[in-house]
Parts: C-alpha cells; sequence; structure tokens
C-alpha cells in the first residue's frame, strides 16, 4: 500500500485504528504474532556445533592431534586416549567461554534498545521499539531516533534526519497532508517518518505502517550481514602480542627438542614433549579470557546502571582525566520544583516538593490564593499553556513524562487549582514554536474563549529580558525602562545565589487575523515574571566528586544555568575550589581555541553554555591531553559526546541520537554512576594486567624446567601428557577467576592509566620474566634433589616436579593480585580464586594418588615428607620476592 497517497481517514480504515485509543493490548498481540517484533533480522551466526569445533582449528592443537593419532599408531593407546580427553575437555571449555561472551554481547545489545512513546487503550505509555506493530499511534519529539516506519498525521515544526537511509545530510521538513503525485522516490516522501532516522525539531505524531524487515530501513538490511565481532584495542594488542609469543614459544621448544635428541632422547618421545611444550606456551586462551573478562565486567557495570554500547569504552574509562558533566538530573535529582515566583514587584514563596499537586502560595509569610492575584494567576496558566510535558498518577505515584522544568511549571499551575481539564476547556493552542537550546525559549500561540489570540514564551531570563519591550507590574503594563530591567536582574540574582533555577515567562497580545512567523512572534514581548526553581544535589555526589578526585580525576560542571546557580551548587557539592574559575558563555565566546586551552585548566565550573559551547569545551582539555568524558543529553549535545573519548548519555533524559553517539549510558543519569564505571573500567583492566602476568610467568616456568633439564643433560622432569594437564587445570581456572577479581582497595586513589600506556607497563614484563625464572628454578632444583637421592625411580622425581610446578603456580596467583605485594590483599577476598585453586589442588592429588590414573600420568605416590619438600620450593618464588619487596619498603 502507498500509505503516503492516504488522507488520514483511509490511512486510519487501512491499518484498523483509532487516533485517539491506539490499540488494545489484545490487538497488539494478535498483530504480533502476524507481524512479528519490530527487528530487523540478523546476519546467520555459528551455530552451537561449528563453534565448538572451531576450538580445534588452533595450528598447535592440530599439531597435537597428529601427534596424538601417530602415538596411537605405534601403541602408546593410553597416551593418545589422555592427550585427546585433555584437548576435549580444553575445547569445551573455550567453546564455553565464547558462548558466555555472545550471549553478554546479546543482553548488552537487548539493554540497548530504544524506547518509543505509543498510544494504547487510549493514554500514552513508553514501550520498547521492538514491540511496536502496524497500526500503532506512536508521537516522537527532538532527538528522538523513529522506531518504525510511520506515516505522519500531526507535525509542529517538525524535521528529521534521513542521511542514515538516503544519504542526504541536511534535515527533510515534514508535514501531515497526503502527497498527490503517484511516483516519489525516498527521500521526497515528506509526510513519511522511516525507521533509524532521528527528529532533529519540533514534534509529531505518526501511525506505524511498518514494522522490521517491512521498513525501507529493512530492505537494506535485507542485503546486509550485522554480526559482526567487536574487539577493543587491548584485544588487538594481545592478539599483536600472542603471535610474538608464539615465534618465541616455538623457537624455545624447537631448542628443547634438539637439545634432547642431541642429548641422546628418543626423537619420537622429544617431539611429542616439545609439541605439548609448544601448546601449553603458547596463552591460546587469552583472547577467550580477555573477552570474558571484558564480557563479566559489563554485566557488572550494568548492575551498577551504566550500560557500555562500545567495548573500547571500558579500557578508556581506566585513564579518563576530566569528567565534564551536566548538572540538572546527573549532579542533582532532576525533581524540579517550583518555590519561589516573582512578578511585578512582588514574590511569592510555594511550598510541597516534587510533581505531587500539593502546596500552599505565600507572600511576606501570610497564605495568599493565585487567583487572588492576577499576575500570579497569569504566570501560573502561561506556564503551563507553553508547555508539552505531562503528569499522570501511576500506582499512587506522580510520574512525569517529560521535561522536569516544565514539570515543576505544570506542578505549581495545579497546586494554584489550574487542572488540566480547566484550562483544555479554557484555552486551545494553535501554533507551537518548539524549544531549541539556541534560542533558549519555546513559543505557543493560544486562542482563548473569547477567540482573542496571544503568545506565549517562556525561556533563560536573559534572552526574554533582551526581547521584552515591555512589563507587567502592579496589574498594567509598562515600558521595561532601564531601571526596571535592573530591578529583574537584581532578583535574579537573590534567586541563583539560592541555588534557585530561574525561568522567565512573557506574553503578548495579537491583533485579529495576525499570523506572526518565529521570529516575530518572540520580538516586542511584555514581560510577566520569573519562577526559582529548585532542583537539589544527589546526596551520593558529593563523596563521589571527593573519590574522583583523590583518583586523580577533575570534575567539571557544565550547565545552561545562570552563573551565581551553577556556583551555588558547585560550592555545595564542594566541586569548586577557592582558586577555581567559573567561566559563562559570553567568556567562551571571546577565547579563541588556543587561548581557552591555556585558561581550561583552572576552570571548574562552566555556566550560560550552549552545546556548541560543550564541543568548544572538550576539544579545549584534549589539547591539554587530557583524556575526557563528557555527559548529554540532547541532541545537540552529540557531536560533544561523540568527541569526547568516552561520551556518556543519560538513559532517562536522553535522546536516542545522543545514546547514538555516546560508548557509556548512564540508567539513572546519576554522577556517582560515572564514577563507580570508571573504578570498575580501571578494575577491569588490572584484572587481564593479572592473568596476563600469571599466564606468562607459569608459561616461562613450563618452557624453563625443560630448557634448564636439557641444558644440564638431565632426564625429562615431566612427561608430555603433565605438560598438557597443567596447561588445562592449573592454568585456566586460576586465570579465569582473576578476571572476576575485586578491585584493589587503592584503586580509586591511582593516578589515570596513560592511555598509551603498553600491556608490560609499571614493570609488569620484569615480574613475568623474574617469577617464570624462579618458578622454574625452583621446579627443577626439586626434580635435581629427588632424582639425585634416587635416580632409579625417575616416575618419583617426575612427580616431585610435577607437583612442585603447579603449586609454584598456584601460590603465585595470589602475588598476581596485587601490584605490591603478596601480603596486601586478604586472600579469601576472591572465592572464585579460592574454589579454582581447591579444585586445582584436588585434581593434582587425584593424578598423583588414584591408582587408574597413575599410569596415565606417569605418576607415583608421594610421602609427607615429600610434600613439604615440594611446598617449600613452591613458596620461593613468590616469597622471596615478597620478602625482598617489604626489605625495600622499610
Amino acid at each position: 500500500m502507498k500509505f503516503h497517497e492516504m488522507g488520514q481517514t483511509d490511512l486510519l480504515q487501512a491499518t484498523n485504528t483509532s487516533i485517539k485509543q491506539g490499540l488494545t493490548e489484545k490487538e497488539v498481540k494478535k498483530r504480533l504474532e502476524k507481524h512479528g517484533p519490530n527487528e530487523l533480522q540478523e546476519g546467520k551466526r555459528p551455530s552451537a556445533i561449528v563453534l565448538f569445533f572451531a576450538q580445534f582449528k588452533d595450528f598447535m592443537v592440530l599439531v597435537l592431534l597428529a601427534a596424538t593419532l601417530i602415538s596411537g599408531f605405534l601403541g602408546e593407546y593410553v597416551d593418545a586416549i589422555a592427550i585427546m580427553a585433555i584437548v576435549f575437555v580444553n575445547g569445551v571449555l573455550g567453546f564455553f567461554q565464547e558462548r558466555r561472551a555472545e550471549k553478554s554481547l546479546k543482553a548488552l545489545k537487548e539493554l540497548s534498545t530504544p524506547y518509543v512513546s505509543a498510544l494504547r487503550d487510549g493514554s500514552w505509555t513508553k514501550i520498547q521499539s521492538k514491540e511496536l506493530v502496524p497500526g500503532d499511534i506512536v508521537k516522537f519529539t527532538s532527538g528522538d531516533r523513529i522506531g518504525a516506519d510511520v506515516r505522519i498525521v500531526e507535525a509542529k515544526s517538525l524535521e528529521i534526519e534521513e542521511s542514515a537511509l538516503t544519504g542526504e545530510s541536511l534535515p527533510v521538513v515534514k508535514q501531515a497532508d497526503k502527497l498527490r503525485e503517484p511516483d516519489v522516490s525516498l527521500g521526497d516522501i515528506t509526510n513519511m517518518a522511516f525507521m533509524g532516522t532521528i527528529v532533529t525539531r519540533g514534534s509529531g505524531v505518526g501511525v506505524v505502517v511498518g514494522t522490521g524487515m517491512n521498513t525501507a530501513m529493512g530492505k537494506i538490511a535485507d542485503m546486509l550481514d550485522s554480526a559482526g565481532n567487536i574487539s577493543t584495542p587491548l584485544q588487538r594488542r594481545l592478539e599483536e602480542l600472542g603471535k610474538i609469543l608464539i615465534v618465541v614459544a616455538l623457537l624455545l621448544t624447537v631448542l628443547v627438542v634438539a637439545v634432547g635428541v642431541i642429548q641422546g632422547h628418543e626423537l619420537y618421545s622429544m617431539f611429542l614433549a616439545g609439541v605439548s611444550l609448544a601448546v601449553a606456551a603458547i596463552p591460546e586462551g587469552l583472547p577467550a579470557i580477555v573477552t570474558v573478562a571484558l564480557s563479566l565486567g559489563v554485566q557488572r557495570m550494568i548492575k551498577q546502571k551504566s550500560i557500555v554500547r562500545k567495548l573500547p569504552a571500558v579500557e578508556t574509562l581506566g585513564c579518563a582525566s576530566i569528567i565534564c558533566s551536566d548538572k540538572t538530573g546527573t549532579l542533582t535529582q532532576n525533581k524540579m520544583t517550583v518555590t519561589h515566583m516573582w512578578s511585578g514587584g512582588k514574590t511569592f514563596k510555594v511550598s510541597g516538593i516534587g510533581y505531587e499537586p500539593a502546596g500552599v502560595f505565600t507572600r511576606d509569610d501570610q497564605e495568599i490564593k493565585p487567583k487572588d492575584e492576577k499576575q500570579l494567576e497569569q504566570m501560573l496558566i502561561f506556564g503551563s499553556l507553553c508547555n508539552t510535558s505531562e503528569i499522570e498518577l501511576k500506582n499512587g505515584h506522580y510520574v512525569l513524562d517529560g521535561d522536569p522544568t516544565e514539570g515543576a511549571l505544570l506542578t505549581a499551575a495545579r497546586k494554584g487549582g489550574f487542572s488540566n481539564d480547566w484550562l483544555q476547556s479554557q484555552y486551545r493552542v494553535i501554533t507551537e514554536f518548539p524549544f531549541d537550546s539556541v534560542r533558549k525559549m519555546m513559543t505557543v500561540i493560544v486562542e482563548g474563549k473569547d477567540k482573542k489570540q496571544f503568545v506565549i514564551t517562556k525561556g533563560a531570563p536573559d534572552v526574554l529580558i533582551e526581547r521584552s519591550s515591555h512589563m507587567m507590574y502592579d496589574g498594567k503594563s509598562a515600558l521595561y525602562s532601564g531601571e526596571k530591567k535592573a530591578e529583574t536582574e537584581e532578583v535574579l540574582k537573590q534567586l541563583a545565589s539560592q541555588a534557585l533555577r530561574t525561568i522567565a515567562i512573557a506574553y503578548k497580545p495579537l491583533k485579529s487575523g495576525e499570523k506572526p512567523t518565529m521570529e516575530q512572534a518572540e520580538k516586542n514581548l511584555t514581560m510577566l515574571g520569573l519562577s526559582g526553581m529548585i532542583d537539589p544535589p544527589r546526596p551520593e555526589v558529593r563523596e563521589a566528586i571527593k573519590e574522583c578526585r583523590e583518583a586523580g580525576i577533575k570534575t567539571v560542571m557544565i550547565t545552561g544555568d545562570h552563573v551565581e546557580t551553577a556556583k551555588a551548587i558547585a560550592k555545595e557539592l564542594r566541586l569548586l575550589p577557592k582558586k577555581g574559575r567559573v567561566m559563562d558563555g559570553k567568556m567562551l565566546n571571546e577565547l579563541s581555541p588556543k587561548e581557552l586551552a591555556e585558561a581550561v585548566d583552572d576552570v571548574y565550573v562552566f555556566a550560560r553554555v550552549s552545546p556548541e559551547h560543550k564541543l568548544k569545551i572538550v576539544r579545549a582539555y584534549q589539547e591539554n591531553g587530557h583524556v575526557v568524558a563528557m555527559t548529554g543529553d540532547g541532541v545537540n549535545d552529540a557531536p560533544a559526546i561523540k568527541q569526547a573519548d568516552i561520551g556518556v548519555a543519560m538513559g532517562v533524559t536522553g535522546t536516542d541520537v545522543a545514546k547514538e553517539a555516546s560508548s557509556l549510558i548512564l540508567v539513572d543519569d546519576n554522577f556517582a554512576t560515572i564514577k563507580s564505571a570508571i573504578k570498575e573500567g580501571r578494575n577491569i583492566y588490572e584484572n587481564i594486567r593479572k592473568f596476563v602476568r600469571y599466564l606468562l610467568a607459569s608459561n616461562v616456568g613450563e618452557i624453563l624446567v625443560m630448557l634448564f633439564a636439557m641444558l644440564l643433560a638431565l632426564p625429562l622432569p615431566l612427561v608430555p601428557i603433565q605438560i598438557l594437564w597443567v596447561n588445562l587445570v592449573t592454568d585456566g581456572l586460576p586465570a579465569m577467576a582473576l578476571g572476576m577479581d575485586q578491585a584493589e582497595n587503592d584503586v580509586m586513589r591511582r593516578k589515570p592509566r596513560h592511555p598509551k600506556e603498553g600491556v608490560f607497563a609499571r614493570k609488569l614484563g620484569w615480574k613475568v620474566l623474574s617469577r617464570g625464572f624462579l618458578i622454574g628454578a625452583a621446579t627443577i632444583l626439586a626434580f635435581i634433589v629427588v632424582y639425585h637421592r634416587n635416580p632409579e625411580n625417575l616416575p618419583y622425581a617426575q612427580t616431585i616436579a610435577f607437583a612442585t610446578l603447579v603449586l609454584a603456580q598456584l601460590i603465585h596467583v595470589f602475588d598476581c593480585r596485587s601490584e605490591t605485594s603478596v601480603f596486601s590483599r586478604n586472600p579469601f577476598e576472591n572465592l572464585y580464586l579460592i574454589g579454582a585453586i581447591v579444585s586445582s589442588i584436588f585434581l593434582m592429588t587425584v593424578v598423583i594418588y588414584y591408582p587408574p590414573l597413575q599410569p596415565i600420568f606417569k605418576t607415583v605416590p608421594i610421602t609427607p615428607g615429600d610434600w613439604m619438600l615440594v611446598i617449600g620450593m613452591s613458596a620461593i618464588p613468590t616469597f622471596l620476592l615478597a620478602g625482598q619487596l617489604l626489605t625495600r619498603k622499610k
């Protein structure tokens, strides 16, 4: 059907819906079953079977399988079956790691699904866009992402950016009338809004006519495969590191095999030992463990109410040195309440908090009725008419759908006795010029019951003061002279000093038949008065700012509020130090980018700024080498959010445009959540360093054990299956548990990490080599002691070496938990790690003492006295250097 050619009546009949009631829930279920969810189909993902067999594509695993096959032909059936079993278990673990990571990313995508406003059973409700069905009535406003293909039936200054669909960069002006041209291109269909496009201005209402793959976007998506793997810079660096380690490990393995053969060992046994050693030495599980660590960290961040949209942000969070934060709703509670009103020389106070319409008006401590004060009555009525928000009673609570400032004005009007039903019976809004952050105001043209029309404008006081030629004073219209303006500005200063946000209301009557443009309507206004409203600081923010300061992160407040209001809130939050500067939009305009970069490090509060200023501020901090996190919620915030190293969008008040540009979404719009996300980001990075340190030190130890034995002309201290067993059990389980470690106590007292810091920075490379050397040396020493004591019983000495290597690595894992010393952390903090170590020790004792497994793993039982030797030698790599560190500290 060509819906753009239909009039409204035909459209509603074709879609079988009601513009006033929308669809019933029963009808929605029927249509959902018929049309399916409103989602684009993804490209085919590999099946579980394909994913499982992919675990065995690694070159070294294939070589090992080939070697196992050869050993089978040579009659070494027990060895062949045991090695096959270990390779299989390793593959199963890798499979489950990848599946878990995939499910985590899918859950993350689910949480990022945009919401839309739909009319269901006569009331507007927020639903996920995937729940839309043909026939749904939806409304959208500036900043929203269109959730389906929609035939527009009502448009107010509506403009939609369709570059994602048509490539046209300029927004398209939309209207509601049917199109008469039979064949029009997609970009010329001006009465339709398409899935995935963005509202850049105005508002509209429409009927959903296409969902899922039956949308214009769906036809494009049908040609694409949207399933792509996300990798972070760290993952890519570790993959490159893995390639280098593969070359090094293979060279060392070849060296071990060559020396072994030269010294008279059998070629077959040395080949099998070499392959086993290569498999053990190459950290092939590293990318999978990194993915799982990132995935688990992202899940923890979701529980802490921050959704990571782009995985590289997890790494960048640990480098953040500046947080540029919105004030309203992020540093404050976003529960705007009008507490003061001023009009024509009179100040009124309003009691009550939040959106519940309960409160009284007082003047000079005497209760008054707004209907007895003409100008106050006008302010309340006009503030409610120049308004696009709604307040509804849901489950016993008054819930705002819209802007908090508008919600405060609506609530004040209800407190004054002016209900929504009464206003609708007395007035009709004819035209709306929506608010935008450049004009800093919103205007409506209203018609009263007497058919007289007038303009109402609300907005930033400084803007309306400049645009007003008259002022209502003592019930009369007077010229807005310099004296009157000075009085208004003095009241503004007083209100701002109490941390009140101020908004001005002005109006002007229209002549009969006059139809002004937006520019004409917003000139020569009559100033009516000011409303002062408070949005109290969030109680947890002060502590969060303090923690950020201790972490070397500077918090900067950016707000459109008056300078005095911003300063008062900043002081209350202890964000503004004594010598900290406050800069306003005018000062920003006067500074060149270079001058701003020179001044910006001393500035803590930016007030009266526009979204364009935010981009300038972010670039200035970046010019000085800072890693910047920038919060925002509006359409015009998107460039700054995108420019920032970590773009942060508001989950509650944020527009879809802001969310699309962001790398992190705050579910609760709370500054303290940013602090938690940074802490988690730092911890994820540190955990990755921990298991890189553990795995590589363990692998170095395993290679050196064999190399030392060959150089000293000793028998093999470990047989191939023991090497593989260590790789599977001792390396894998604790490494995974390290990825789930809690943050160290001082993680938020360290300076931000430099973004170009390598994985081996802060002496990690030295720690890997030194601990690896000591693990290898302790193991070979234990082997030599027992072997020389009883050279006839080689399996006994090999069992001692096996147990020493395993325990040395398991003790070393505790050292990996801290940057400083093994003694600096409570070993029982990470119960996953305790479980992994207990499991590894249990499995080691089973291999040593369970008779059916002894011939397979070439082990023999060892005595309690031997265990004293094993434990003593195992402790040396960790506690020898820890003792040196403690001595140095003293």
